[in-house]
């Protein structure tokens, strides 16, 4: 249930991107749009184009809040590993799936260069940002030096997307805690990685 004061548009926003989330762009219709929002007949053509419009406008809000609930950990206090770890163990909903990685399954949205914009961009630029703290670390020597910026940032990304459908497959969250906690082990800073053999203790 939406609250009074929130106007119809935001309404009509929420509610399209609720159902992309839960039904895909196909079977998001006009008609369930507005009987989410609690809208009238014809509102939606008031104040957007049409449907394609309208889910424009969702995702993009969804590429938006996905962006700055990232960014807060990501920019966050702690060292680089611990970011990264604050972002990998960041509260979700497991079960639900991601609402960006779900959109890049749904062919409607893949087929519309205009619909698939805001979520080429917002995985752009987590991977990104992720390379750019990896190579922090690197400098800093917290990780090894032999770590490629951009392949880990790709594997943070890999192992998430790929962790929520593991986790709908099975019906359990299991699987994408266990995905996340292997690749920290993989990452955690190793205090002797880059020391020669020799300079080793025994």
């Amino acid at each position: 249930m939406y609250s009074v004061r929130m106007s119809t548009p935001e309404r009509l926003i929420d509610s399209t991107r609720e159902l992309l989330w839960e039904r895909g762009y196909v079977g998001t219709s006009p008609k369930a749009i507005l009987e989410r929002a609690g809208a009238g007949q014809g509102s939606m053509y008031h104040h957007f184009k049409g449907k394609p419009d309208l889910a424009l406008a969702a995702i993009r809000r969804t590429a938006q809040e996905m962006r700055a609930t990232a960014e807060a950990v990501l920019d966050g206090p702690g060292t680089p590993y611990e970011r990264i770890e604050a972002y990998l163990l960041r509260e979700r909903d497991v079960l639900r799936g991601c609402p960006i990685g779900r959109l890049t399954m749904d062919p409607e949205v893949v087929a519309s260069p205009e619909l698939r914009a805001p979520v080429d961009e917002t995985l752009d630029w987590l991977r990104e940002r992720l390379a750019r703290i990896v190579e922090e670390g690197r400098e800093k020597g917290l990780f090894a030096a032999t770590l490629d910026g951009e392949e880990i940032a790709a594997a943070v990304l890999a192992t998430v997307q790929g962790g929520y459908v593991l986790a709908r497959a099975s019906g359990s969250p299991t699987a994408f805690d266990t995905a996340v906690r292997g690749l920290l082990s993989l990452l955690a800073p190793h205090e002797n990685h880059d020391r020669p053999a020799c300079d080793r203790p025994a």
